[in-house]
């Protein structure tokens, strides 16, 4: 494989255009945020921020990678990345609504699934699984549930700050990379381009959004984020026929997947509805676990990073070193999640785990261990 120095020119300028954006406008957002009411206010003794911090920072991220795809694909939108932008164009709507008036789940989750039936409608679906084809009654369905429950699934990691955008940037730019892999196919360059102004925005609002954040993402952002994450995972990954290509967003996506599954499956076995919220997430078992904000975030950095890792040696690689290689991790990661969840000891609230012992609070999940409080209760309730 031999890159187009001038392309590589373009993604590289796609993605610090989306940063430079995203860092500049997050600022702007912060004063826009208080003056609409979109703020996180400390309402309970659960809650360890003492004033009132900003959300509806995903504003920022969206401006940042819409702006940097207009300008580098020069508006040449087809009409599946058309329906991509357009579904996230309502996903960023929905979001800013709920980070303003805090919305409730079922209107949320239905508006959801019109944005993924616009994208699903535009061409952009899941033709192929595990080398078969699917039939088009059965790909319709399962597009949708693959956009909708991605969506959430980023939603549920925001539980930390800077987890989600960090998790999210690290999952983008694995999928860059596979994508350059798969250049110069058209349908790759259009997914490099995107995935770099994602990365890029993701980057230029961490530095407002790391331990300790002075503003949240909120759903504006999670969702967003997780949209644009599915959304392009079946623009180019889940289209090809390669026996194997289904295993590459599985294992980009891997964590936030595996941390909604479990959270469904452990409140379902507990005769809980699936959003009802509890402390179980991972982020939360780090914490403890006694680890500090940052560590825990960092380990979920590297977990990201490893699984991307994964994902790269499949494309990359012939199809026996890369299943021989995909199960050594699948060992690996098994032994890892029976150290964690066999070790899960509840803490008594203290200045560092008070503001994680409230479930899944708010819009941008859990912040500060010790100046800010559970961001994740009405994420959870509210698909």
């Amino acid at each position: 494989m031999v890159l187009d120095p001038k392309f590589l020119l373009k993604v590289g300028l796609a993605m610090l255009s989306a940063a430079a954006i995203s860092l500049a406008l997050t600022p702007l957002v912060k004063l826009l945020a208080r003056k609409v009411g979109a703020m996180d206010i400390p309402k309970d003794e659960r809650r360890m921020h003492r004033t009132p911090i900003p959300r509806m920072g995903g504003v920022a991220i969206f401006f940042g990678f819409l702006i940097s795809v207009l300008i580098f694909q020069k508006l040449s939108l087809s009409s599946e990345l058309s329906g991509i932008l357009l579904g996230s164009v309502i996903i960023v709507i929905l979001g800013v609504l709920d980070d303003i008036l805090t919305l409730r789940a079922l209107p949320k989750f239905l508006v959801q699934i019109v944005a993924a039936i616009i994208v699903v409608l535009s061409g952009c679906r899941i033709e192929h699984f595990m080398g078969f084809t699917l039939p088009d009654w059965l790909s319709y369905p399962v597009s949708v549930i693959w956009i909708v429950a991605i969506t959430n699934a980023i939603n549920f990691i925001d539980g930390l700050d800077g987890l989600a955008a960090g998790v999210s940037a690290i999952s983008a730019g694995t999928m860059l990379i596979v994508a350059l892999l798969l250049v110069p196919d058209p349908t790759a360059m259009v997914c490099a381009i995107l995935l770099a102004a994602l990365v890029g925005a993701c980057v230029g609002f961490i530095p407002y959004n790391f331990n300790p954040a002075t503003i949240f993402m909120g759903d504006t952002g999670s969702t967003f984020l997780g949209f644009m994450l599915a959304s392009i995972s079946i623009f180019g990954l889940f289209k090809t026929y390669a026996v194997i290509s289904f295993a590459v967003p599985f294992l980009v996506l891997g964590l936030p997947i595996f941390d909604i599954c479990f959270a469904v499956i452990r409140r379902v076995a507990h005769g809980q509805s699936p959003m009802h919220a509890d402390r179980g997430h991972v982020h939360h078992r780090l914490i403890d676990m006694g680890f500090s904000q940052k560590q825990a975030v960092a380990i979920s950095y590297l977990l990201s990073a490893i699984l991307g890792l994964s994902a790269v040696v499949l494309t990359d690689r012939g199809e026996v070193q890369a299943m021989i290689f995909l199960i050594a991790v699948i060992v690996v990661g098994a032994i890892g999640v029976g150290l964690i969840f066999t070790t899960h000891h509840a803490k008594k609230p203290s200045t560092e785990t008070a503001a994680h012992e409230a479930p899944d609070a708010s819009p941008e999940a859990q912040n500060d261990i010790a100046q800010q409080a559970p961001q994740e209760e009405t994420k959870d309730e509210e698909a």
